[in-house]
C-alpha cells in the first residue's frame, strides 16, 4: 500500500502501470473513495501510468477534523504529484475531484497536459446550501440523507436495481461524518470562476444527462469558461464513470489521444 503526507495527513495512493507511462491523474467525488473508478478503467489505453487516490477523510486516508478548505486538498493533490514525480499530467476530476484539478492545473501549469472536468463546475451550491448540508450530517449523519445523495448521484434504472445499488450505498454510508462535512466546507468555499477562465491547458468535459448534483448545464457553463469540448453522458446520473464507463472511457481515450498523451 503506497501513501504520500501532506499537511500530517497520510494519504491512500494506488498507481498501476509501467513508471515510463503516460500518467493520468484521479481525483474522486463527495463520499466515494478511489474505487469509484474501477469500472472505468479496463475501458482506458494499455500503458498508462495510472494514480489513483483517497483525498481526506475518505477512504484509507486519514480524517483530520472539519472543516478542510479547498486550498489544502489542491495541495494534497500536489503533495502526490510531486512526491511521485509525476510529470505531464492528464487530471481527471469527479465532482470536488474537478474542482481540485482546476485548482491544481491553475497553480502548476507546469505539472499538466490537460484536464477532464467530470460532473463538476468552477462554483458547485451556495455556501447557505452547504452549510443547510452540514447542519443536517451533524444531526442525523449520512445515514440520514442517503437516499436523497443517491437519488443524485444515479439515474432511476440504477437506483431501482438494489443488488447495483447496494455497495454504493455502502461506500457512501461508511465515509467518516467528518470527513464529508470537511469536504463540504471546502466546497462551499470554492469559487474558481476566474482561474478556470484563464486556464491554458487543453480541457475536455463531460455530464451525465441526469445528475441532480451538478446539472449538465452548471457543467456546460464551466466548460464555456475555458473554451472546453463538452460531452452529456445520457442516462447516467453523477458518476457516469460508474453508470456509463464503457462511454467515458472512450471519450477519455480519445482526449488523451488529441492531447497527444498516447
Amino acid at each position: 500500500m503506497k501513501t504520500v503526507t501532506s499537511n500530517g495527513v497520510t494519504l491512500h495512493v494506488q498507481v498501476q502501470g509501467p513508471e515510463t507511462g503516460p500518467v493520468v491523474l484521479f481525483a474522486n467525488s463527495l463520499g466515494t473513495d478511489l474505487r469509484v473508478w474501477d469500472l472505468l478503467l479496463p475501458y482506458l489505453p494499455d500503458g498508462l501510468r495510472i494514480v489513483r487516490y483517497d483525498k481526506g477523510g475518505h477512504g484509507l486516508s486519514d480524517c483530520p477534523a472539519a472543516p478542510y478548505d479547498m486550498d489544502t486538498l489542491v495541495t494534497d493533490a500536489e503533495a502526490i504529484a510531486v512526491g511521485l514525480g509525476l510529470k505531464e499530467i492528464v487530471f481527471v476530476g469527479l465532482s470536488i475531484g474537478g474542482l481540485i484539478g482546476q485548482g491544481l492545473a491553475a497553480r502548476r501549469p507546469d505539472l499538466f497536459r490537460g484536464l477532464v472536468l467530470m460532473d463538476t463546475a468552477a462554483r458547485i451550491g451556495s455556501p447557505e446550501m452547504w452549510q443547510d448540508r452540514i447542519d443536517a450530517l451533524r444531526t442525523g449523519g449520512i445515514a440520514s440523507m442517503a437516499d436523497a445523495i443517491l437519488d443524485r448521484w444515479f439515474a432511476p434504472e440504477m437506483r431501482n436495481d438494489a443488488t447495483r445499488l447496494a455497495p454504493w450505498r455502502h461506500m457512501l454510508t461508511r465515509t467518516p461524518v467528518e470527513g464529508y462535512i470537511g469536504c463540504c466546507a471546502a466546497i462551499a468555499g470554492a469559487d474558481f470562476t476566474e482561474t478556470t477562465r484563464a486556464l491554458t491547458q487543453p480541457v475536455m468535459a463531460m455530464a451525465g444527462s441526469e445528475d441532480g448534483s451538478t446539472t449538465p448545464d452548471l457543467v456546460r457553463t464551466t466548460a464555456e469558461l475555458c473554451n472546453a469540448a463538452f460531452h452529456v453522458i445520457e442516462g447516467a446520473g453523477h458518476l457516469p464513470c460508474v453508470e456509463a464507463p464503457d462511454t467515458v472511457g472512450a471519450l477519455i481515450s480519445d482526449f488523451l489521444k488529441e492531447t497527444g498523451h498516447v
